[in-house]
């Protein structure tokens, strides 16, 4: 595949937290960028900005290459495939990027009907939330043919602070799910050892203060104490989100023969945050949810 210019357009499709945070990083790298989204009101910050905005996802197609970032497997399908789709289309993107958090045979599935019709597939999913994104933190993980990589990857830098080749078929996908479910163990973990710390009569401010300069600190956690200290469950990536991670990578665990006793045992944790109200906050919120089932009564600090 020949190498890219720099002078091709790009299409993003999906503006939600995370896809208007790394449309916005493109914009202001200075591409030329259109988008599209379901609901029209989530695209005017990124025209502000500089996008022009597609009525339909046909007037996008019409990109050399188009970004995705969708919540679910199912609105992929449709986007990519469905009625009104990018390959229904009269004129084809030559690369499609898929960066949504989906399972390795819904990819795999997508790439193998955009290869039908002539259009490469790189599937290319992002670590960080839409803070860490807009500050240019962010690292995306690729899959799919090299060559298809390397002509993305000027745009993939743009959109982090730089971007990692796993390999040609799906590994990205299972490379973003395993940090997901690291990352919720991780905050499960907090939760416990605070709320204990808590419990026992140490304040929450100085727990994480003297956690947060130890060895075991780590930027995340440091940049999350505030929120834990005010219990601001203000969604950066919610419970319900994190829960259809959890699906996914205990369903790889499933497929590979994989015990997982730790993940299976958070998962139910967080099916718990779920079902006391906590659906659409942050998964932060799993550290409420710790202490009210120790029987404590929390307040923001």
């Amino acid at each position: 595949m020949a190498e890219m210019s720099s002078e091709l357009t790009l299409g993003w499709l999906g503006t939600g937290r995370m896809g208007a945070a790394m449309a916005g990083r493109l914009i202001r790298a200075g591409n030329d960028v259109t988008v599209w989204n379901r609901t029209r009101s989530k695209t005017d910050d990124l025209a502000k900005a500089g996008a022009k905005v597609a009525d339909t996802i046909h007037d996008l197609a019409a990109a050399d290459v188009v970004f995705i970032m969708v919540s679910t497997t199912k609105d992929l399908e449709q986007v990519v495939a469905g009625d009104g789709g990018l390959l229904t289309a009269p004129k084809l993107p030559r690369i499609i990027v898929d960066c949504s958090s989906v399972s390795a045979e819904a990819s795999a599935e997508m790439r193998r009907l955009t290869r039908e019709k002539g259009v490469e597939f790189l599937a290319s999913p992002i670590s960080g939330n839409p803070h860490v994104v807009a500050e240019g933190q962010s690292i995306l993980m690729s899959s799919g043919p090299k060559a298809t990589y390397e002509a993305a990857r000027p745009y993939l830098d743009a959109i982090g602070k730089t971007s990692v080749w796993v390999g040609e078929g799906e590994q990205a996908r299972v490379v973003k799910i395993c940090h997901n479910l690291y990352l919720g163990m991780i905050v499960q973990s907090l939760s416990e050892v605070t709320a204990l710390a808590e419990k026992s009569g140490v304040p929450r401010s100085a727990f994480l203060e003297f956690l947060n300069n130890t060895v075991l600190a780590s930027d995340w956690v440091r940049k999350r104490t505030p929120d834990m200290l005010s219990l601001d469950w203000t969604p950066t990536f919610t419970t319900e989100l994190l829960r259809k991670d959890f699906d996914l990578g205990l369903a790889i665990a499933r497929e590979e023969e994989m015990p997982m006793p730790v993940g299976a045992g958070v998962m139910q944790l967080i099916q718990n945050a779920i079902g006391r109200g906590h659906r659409d906050d942050d998964f932060l919120s799993l550290f409420q949810v710790q202490a009210e089932s120790a029987g404590m009564t929390i307040k923001p600090e």
